[in-house]
């Protein structure tokens, strides 16, 4: 059952993960810091496996993560499941499924997870009220795009070794942003079930797919402990490049 929104805003205990992404992106004044903690006020936990947004609802806001992972997920009629993305501290949850009349996709927590309700009201005054953190806030959104760009060139046209290389150096990446990854390892969140889902491959080609990534000296695995051995190389294989992720113009842009 999906979780319902609750306003009544928690003590501001916890880090703001999204405030941080923002703040890497373009240096944020006092009151823009200010705003965006007001944003995330409203937390509840979410526990483990339970649905965040369900496909079909009709939402008036969305979410932000603050701690824990959760996976966006597109369920066919006959049970086949395709994982969109992986949601990770300071992601928007619902974007963009529930600005459309109903929920496009699922959202599912991967762990023990808090959120934080912000209703459309109150995310469209902020570009009314900060439209310099507004403008930041939408660019911001392209990387969204872009990571969904790349994941239909893995399905497409990239082969198994080189669509898990690439997704292993997106975690890596995106981890690295929000502080959950030093240089070259992190927790892995994702089974080999789920990244089976992501990929399009079956959770023997996953295996047999990392076995030979580790064979190769590119990688090491120790349960969730992901080891990235050699980055250039394992960027080579997979033809990634970060600039989809780390990189924007919206400094200059805003200047």
């Amino acid at each position: 059952m999906a979780i319902e929104p609750e306003h009544a805003a928690e003590p501001a205990a916890l880090a703001y993960p999204l405030t941080g992404r923002l703040a890497g992106l373009v240096p944020l004044l006092p009151e823009e810091i200010a705003a965006l903690a007001s944003l995330q006020a409203a937390r509840r936990p979410v526990a483990r496996n339970r649905e965040i947004i369900r496909a079909g609802r009709t939402y008036d806001g969305v979410f932000v993560l603050i701690e824990g992972a959760a996976i966006r997920v597109r369920v066919l009629r006959d049970g086949r499941r395709q994982v969109l993305n992986v949601v990770l501290p300071g992601d928007f949850i619902g974007f963009p499924a529930c600005f459309f009349e109903a929920a496009l996709y699922s959202i599912t927590a991967l762990s023990d997870a808090i959120v934080s309700w912000i209703p459309f009201a109150s995310l469209f005054a902020l570009f009314h009220q900060h439209p310099r953190l507004g403008a930041t806030l939408f660019c911001s959104f392209s990387c969204e795009a872009a990571m969904y760009a790349e994941h239909l060139i893995d399905v497409g046209r990239r082969s198994a070794r080189e669509r898990v290389a690439h997704f292993l150096l997106e975690l890596l990446t995106r981890l690295q942003a929000i502080g959950l990854a030093d240089e070259r390892s992190y927790r892995m969140p994702l089974t080999q079930e789920l990244i089976g889902d992501a990929l399009g491959l079956s959770v023997p080609h996953v295996n047999r797919t990392l076995r030979q990534l580790r064979e190769d000296d590119l990688v090491s695995i120790d349960g969730q402990i992901v080891v990235i051995k050699d980055i250039e190389a394992l960027a080579a294989l997979a033809d990634f490049e970060k600039i989809y992720l780390s990189r924007f113009r919206i400094g200059e842009l805003l200047a």
